[in-house]
């Protein structure tokens, strides 16, 4: 039951005398009342000990059965995990302490107690996706969806400060963009059309009337695949630019990895280091990237996989195993045609690669960027249609962007929660988002 009336509650909501725990740490001394929850509490011979938590961080709070009245002592005595809380106290320097301060409480008002809170000794990857609901408050999901969030601001901010504009698109779509057979087909009214696993056509579509756009949506792909770096449906951060090439393309993606990498370094160190990366490491991911061709990176890779051939795909494996010891992220440009889908523009120098470019985060993470040129001229693009047995017909309204007014053009898709993952040196992808959707997950 809640330990504040309702009534009474609603009159303190808006109460502009509390303060976050970040900035009662930042003071080090003072009287503050804040609000938020209880992380954990230890008695100890007449005095409560809190760890307690807000958005904005985490300090000790300390009761004290001779400095508060016996009816807040016996408040605080019942509080638990997760019970929401306002305290009221003195704050004090304490190099012991979490963030270095204590508040010491003089009064305790409990918001709501509530039940014992779930997660406790069970800590299995099973149970804490059943319990994500609770989970997202833990402070390691609290440290990775911070550095997620400044990592999708922090590529807003360089778009914006490239001159680029925002679009949107739709997710219910006609047809595929990377391949049938990773499509989500739903009903539609009588008929039949599917998720989107890109706005790339869109974005397209976009450059012939704003030249340069960008934009951040879902994306979904029905890719049977269990390792580390696949979700079903992730973020998807797309450009597109008219009268680009691939060389400007990869300074473009190298200049804007280089900006994000540095920003969360500087702005979620902390984060940083609880999710188990040293934010000093990012200082070495700095212009220029290494590039490599297709072939020239097929070599390498043989050495530890002897059956790879010209037209391999790399995947998940050959990927770890070709960045694990880079500190910073390569360029692999030039990949078989056969690899990549019908709009990437065939190399004139080698009509057996097309102008593309992927990004591979080093560590072993792989690839967080894949981009190119567009097929830009009608011949370019139907050509490489028929190559791929696609019936142009299916494809009438992009056709329509060569016929009318067409100019070379190049753009990429990044993968946030890839670019986040590796960022913050976690295992799964699956940290770096809320509620994770994968083969086997789609509740809660």
């Amino acid at each position: 039951m809640p330990q504040i009336k309702p009534e009474n509650l609603s009159t303190r909501l808006d109460d502009p005398s509390f303060t976050p725990v970040a900035r009662v740490l930042a003071a080090g001394k003072g009287r503050f009342k804040v609000r938020g929850w209880i992380k954990r509490k230890r008695d100890q011979k007449g005095k409560i000990f809190f760890v307690f938590r807000d958005a904005s961080g985490e300090m000790q709070v300390v009761v004290d059965e001779a400095r508060v009245s016996k009816e807040d002592y016996g408040l605080a005595g019942k509080l638990q995990m997760e019970s929401s809380v306002f305290f009221e106290g003195e704050a004090r320097a304490d190099e012991r302490a979490p963030g270095g301060a204590e508040l010491h409480v003089s009064s305790v008002t409990p918001v709501w107690v509530g039940k014992e809170f779930p997660i406790q000794k069970d800590l299995s990857e099973d149970f804490l996706l059943d319990v994500r609901h609770l989970w997202l408050r833990s402070g390691r999901m609290g440290a990775a969806l911070r550095v997620r969030a400044g990592v999708h601001q922090a590529f807003r901010d360089f778009m914006a400060a490239k001159g680029y504009r925002e679009i949107h698109n739709p997710s219910f779509v006609s047809g595929a963009v990377e391949g049938g057979s990773t499509l989500f087909e739903v009903p539609y009214f009588g008929k039949k059309v599917f998720l989107t696993q890109s706005g790339q056509f869109y974005n397209e579509a976009y450059v012939f009337g704003l030249e340069r756009i960008w934009g951040i949506a879902p994306s979904f792909r029905a890719e049977k695949s269990r390792t580390r770096r696949h979700l079903t449906e992730f973020w998807h951060a797309e450009m597109e630019a008219a009268w680009m090439q691939l060389p400007e393309l990869i300074d473009f993606c190298q200049e804007m990895v280089v900006s994000i990498a540095q920003d969360a370094r500087e702005k979620f160190p902390n984060e940083l280091k609880l999710l188990g990366r040293d934010p000093n490491d990012l200082k070495r991911v700095d212009k220029p990237f290494e590039r490599f061709t297709y072939r020239k990176i097929l070599e390498a890779a043989k050495e530890k996989f002897p059956d790879l051939r010209f037209g391999s795909d790399l995947g998940e494996a050959e990927e770890r195993e070709i960045t694990k010891d880079f500190t910073k992220p390569i360029v692999v440009t030039h990949y078989p045609a056969s690899l990549k889908p019908f709009y990437h523009r065939p190399n004139p120098a080698d009509e057996e690669t097309v102008l593309c470019c992927d990004f591979l985060a080093p560590e072993g993470y792989g690839e967080i960027i894949g981009g190119g040129e567009r097929c830009w001229t009608l011949d370019e693009v139907v050509g490489r249609m028929k190559a791929e047995k696609l019936d142009p017909k299916a494809y009438e309204w992009y056709l329509d962007l060569r016929r009318y007014g067409a100019v070379p053009h190049s753009g990429f898709g990044l993968g946030l929660e890839r670019l986040t993952t590796w960022l913050c040196k976690l295992p799964h992808i699956r940290e770096v988002i809320g509620f994770p959707r994968t083969m086997n997950r789609f509740y809660p």
